[in-house]
This record gives C-alpha cells, sequence and structure tokens, in this order.
C-alpha cells in the first residue's frame, strides 16, 4: 500500500507534512515549523506521531519539536553537524544514510547552502523529494552560511532525480518566485505557463506544492544556470554555471 503525504500550512508560508505508512502506521513528520497544525493534521486524520525528519536548524523548521517530543515521544532524525541547534535529536543521519519508517525508506542527501548542516530526504519510491529550504518551486533558498558553488553542486543533486518526482519544499514561494524569474526568461513558455497556473492555484487557495521536478528543470531558472541562454541574459556569457547561479541570487536577494 502507498505511502499518505499530507500538506498543511504552518506559521505565516511554512509548509507542514506528514508522511503515513499504512503497513505500519507509522508517520513522520518532515520538520516541525509549530506543534499545534502538526497535531491538528494528526488527530484528523488518526495517526500517531512516530518520527519527526529534520533537515535543517532554522528556528522556522524546530520549533515544534519539544511539544511533538514531548506528546508522542517520536524519534528525532537530524543532520549529522552536532554545532547545529536542534533540539532532542535521537538519530543523526549524513549523505547516503537511509532512514526507515515503518516499512517506508528515506534516503539523505547532504544539500548545504542554504544553511551548512542542511539534508533533504527522498523516498524513492513514492518518488518524493523533501528539500525543504534547498529548493523551491521556482526558486531556491538564500544562501546563509554555505557558499554559491556548494549551493549550486546541491541542486545538481536534486536535479539528478527524475523528472516524475514530486517536489514538496519549505515555504509558498511559488508566486513571488515566478515573478524574479520572469525578469531573468520572459518568453520561457514553460515558465509562463507556470505563472497561469500558480495565478490560478493561489486566487482558489489551494497550494503550489506539490510540483514535478521534470516541470521545474524546465521552468526554474536557478536549476538552470548552465543553460547559455541564462547566462547571456545576465550577462555572464561564458560564465561557470556556479557564477551565473550565484548572479541569479544575488539578484533576487535584492527583489
Amino acid at each position: 500500500m502507498a505511502a499518505e503525504i499530507r500538506l498543511f500550512p504552518c506559521l505565516t508560508d511554512n509548509f507542514g507534512y506528514l508522511v503515513h505508512d499504512p503497513a505500519s502506521r507509522a508517520v513522520a513528520s518532515i520538520d516541525a515549523p509549530e506543534a499545534a497544525p502538526i497535531i491538528k493534521a494528526l488527530e484528523r486524520e488518526g495517526w500517531t506521531l512516530t518520527d519527526i525528519l529534520v533537515t535543517h536548524h532554522h528556528g522556522d523548521h524546530v520549533g515544534g519539536i519539544a511539544e511533538l517530543k514531548q506528546k508522542y515521544n517520536c524519534r528525532v532524525v537530524a543532520p549529522h553537524d552536532k554545532t547545529a541547534k536542534i533540539p532532542l535529536v535521537d538519530v543523526r543521519v549524513k549523505q547516503g544514510d537511509i532512514v526507515k519508517v515503518g516499512t517506508l525508506l528515506a534516503r539523505v542527501l547532504e544539500t548545504p547552502g542554504h544553511t551548512l548542516d542542511h539534508i533533504s530526504y527522498v523516498f524513492d519510491d513514492e518518488k518524493a523529494l523533501f528539500a525543504a529550504d534547498t529548493l523551491f518551486s521556482i526558486g531556491c533558498g538564500r544562501v546563509f552560511e554555505g557558499a554559491y558553488p556548494m549551493m549550486w553542486d546541491s541542486l545538481l543533486k536534486l536535479r539528478a532525480l527524475p523528472d516524475d518526482f514530486r517536489l514538496y519544499c519549505g515555504h509558498e514561494y511559488t508566486a513571488a518566485n515566478v515573478k524574479f524569474a520572469l525578469t531573468i526568461e520572459p518568453n520561457n513558455p514553460d515558465l509562463k505557463a507556470r505563472a497561469e497556473e500558480v495565478t490560478r492555484l493561489r486566487a482558489a487557495g489551494k497550494p503550489t506544492i506539490p510540483t514535478l521536478l521534470g516541470d521545474e528543470k524546465k521552468a526554474n531558472v536557478f536549476l538552470r544556470a548552465d543553460e547559455p541562454s541564462v547566462a547571456a541574459s545576465v550577462h555572464l556569457k561564458g560564465a561557470s554555471a556556479a557564477e551565473v547561479f550565484g548572479e541569479l541570487r544575488e539578484r533576487k536577494n535584492k527583489s
């Protein structure tokens, strides 16, 4: 029986996610932005939390851990970097490790840049990528702790996943990301189609997530930094992809 994934809003613009294994009844929360919406979602489904899979140490991703741990005595899985301030960690994981949620398997990818400890969780059988703040729909996270080449390498790891994987990211930023991306690739037909879709979804009060990774590869300018046309659009013809990516991120920071 396939995993069940539930998405719901947390805080002002975070996404909460629950991944349920019907075979074992295990349930993982991907990060814990705040406890109340996660508890509400669990109670609505009649599920009991067994795991929290943490992607990075920022407060809007770990703020609910203590309350959830106290209520459910759930396991907290977190990046291996012990210098990152993540409370009540039970298990630390690194690149290539496999995390079991009941009978479900999540593969760990180290995706630093936004933070040095950032990891993403790949559920291969479910074709689901939980990329938190490394990769957004039509965007990527700010590079707070790493360097631009580091973040570009992380994006390449995620871009290498199959097109039919669904991207579940940490925030509802798609509309703002589309607005910026259109300043770089105003004639990209895939981006224009996504822009129309996002407008419809947001007008209906619906989330823009999940999105197919294959669609992101065509429309997300941050995944296209090695395209000559993108380099030319930011006046960096012949520059390295990492340099082009850095210029794109700098421009987005100021937009």
